[in-house]
């Protein structure tokens, strides 16, 4: 052990002044006499220098050094504390499988409004809502007695079409004689001009009514083609009569579910405006999603998706996607997609609120941080590093997909690469920290 030049003095001095005192104690004898054994004072007095040499040694050089030891323990433990507590975690890669839930709402997969094609008062009505209906299936009974009154007129405009038809041709049948009769006595007058039996003004005259016959028997032609139109077109009145004359039974457009009833016995309804019924085929559910940007080519037609309903938590529906929009929306900027899911059971209903899990595997799963480790800055998203050293180093990074309470990075970060959590403003760049890993990090 180290000691100090004064104690080691101190104690050589003292080591003299014994060996002197044990000279003088000592005496002369003659020659082949032993000498005597020392006295007990004299042992008792060197046992007590040494004590003294030894707690000399203890107080001049030990405790020095040994307080120097506690100045520099103190002083390492002071700088220690003055570094700022972080809590830490690891950076980790994300799942294989990227999984994408996205929200979406069920429509039937074939649903249309049944509207009133006649005019009139409901007579009798068959079904109400719930009501399981098959394809043509007689719903409701319209009275409309105008329309019985619009199919006689248009019965009676028929007949005298083809009155005026038989008119046109008789009176084509009276033309086509008298240009028989006309033309034999031009034809005649024609000879006697040329033998100058009569005059040339007698033969004009003839050949100019011949003629004049002829345009006659023209505009008759026309007149029979006319009649032949009016007669198709009051034909076609009728048959529009008549078959609107059928809608008075209306009947269901496919088979299907009543999921909306608008009128009773008695009610007025008006053609083309007037909503019966709605039905709706429940049997094959589909589900339109709004797929984001970042995740329009990750959903394909074809790819399998998992269906859940918030009060059926026990249930998964088995989906496909059946087609997607090819284009993104201009104010959204999402993909619309279509989800077909069977509705054998019936346990799902048209207008129920779900939740759609597109989950495709991935080669590269991109590393996943915490979402309250990330700081955005004016030059972008970082993430504090702490290295071996413990001194923080601020990363710019590229982020991914943002699940809430964690985020995926793309590049900027290697697994296993330790970052701080919500780092505050004395956590600056090349700070050195006292990290902490969080429970989760320590799992």
């Amino acid at each position: 052990m180290p000691v100090t030049d004064n104690t080691e003095s101190q104690l050589r001095a003292e080591i003299e002044n014994l060996k002197q005192k044990l000279a003088q104690q000592q005496p002369a004898h003659s020659h082949g006499h032993t000498h005597k054994r020392p006295a007990t004072g004299t042992l008792i007095l060197i046992a007590f220098v040494l004590v003294l040499i030894v707690v000399g040694a203890f107080f001049g050089g030990y405790l020095p050094h040994m307080k120097r030891q506690t100045e520099l323990v103190a002083e390492a433990k002071t700088e220690g504390d003055t570094a700022p507590l972080v809590n830490v975690t690891t950076v980790e890669r994300s799942s294989g499988n990227s999984q994408l839930v996205l929200p979406g709402n069920i429509q039937a997969i074939t649903e249309a409004p049944v509207l009133a094609r006649a005019s009139g008062y409901i007579k009798t009505r068959l079904v109400d809502i719930g009501d399981v209906v098959k394809e043509n299936q007689l719903l409701a009974e319209i009275d409309a007695p105008e329309l019985s009154q619009q199919v006689n007129q248009a019965k009676a405009s028929l007949d005298q079409s083809r009155a005026a038809l038989e008119q046109a041709n008789a009176n084509l049948v009276q033309g086509q004689t008298n240009e028989k009769l006309y033309k034999t006595t031009a034809e005649r007058w024609d000879k006697l001009v040329a033998k100058g039996a009569v005059s040339k003004q007698d033969n004009d005259t003839y050949q100019a009514q011949y003629q004049a016959q002829i345009a006659t028997v023209q505009a008759l032609e026309k007149a029979v083609n006319v009649a032949k139109s009016n007669i198709a077109a009051a034909e076609a009145n009728l048959e529009r009569l008549i078959e609107m004359q059928g809608y008075v039974n209306v009947r269901a457009p496919f088979a299907g579910v009543i999921t909306q009833r608008n009128v009773d016995v008695g009610a007025l309804v008006n053609a083309g405006s007037t909503m019966l019924y709605r039905i709706s085929q429940t049997g094959k559910l589909r589900i339109y999603v709004n797929v984001p940007q970042a995740d329009a080519t990750s959903v394909h037609v074809g790819q399998p998706a998992k269906i859940t309903i918030s009060n059926l938590p026990s249930k998964v529906f088995q989906g496909t996607v059946t087609r997607t929009a090819e284009s993104l929306d201009q104010a959204s900027r999402t993909l619309l997609a279509e989800v077909q899911v069977p509705n054998t059971t019936g346990l799902l209903m048209p207008g129920m609120y779900a939740q759609v899990d597109f989950t495709t595997p991935r080669a590269e799963p991109p590393l996943l941080i915490k979402g309250d480790a990330l700081v955005v800055r004016s030059n972008g998203p970082q993430v504090a590093l702490v290295d071996d050293d413990k001194i923080i180093h601020f990363r710019t990074v590229t982020l991914g997909r943002d699940y809430g309470d964690k985020i995926e990075v793309l590049s900027g970060l290697t697994a296993g690469q330790q970052i701080a959590i919500n780092p505050g403003d004395a956590i600056q760049d090349g700070v050195k920290v006292r990290p902490v890993k969080t429970a989760a990090a320590k799992k």
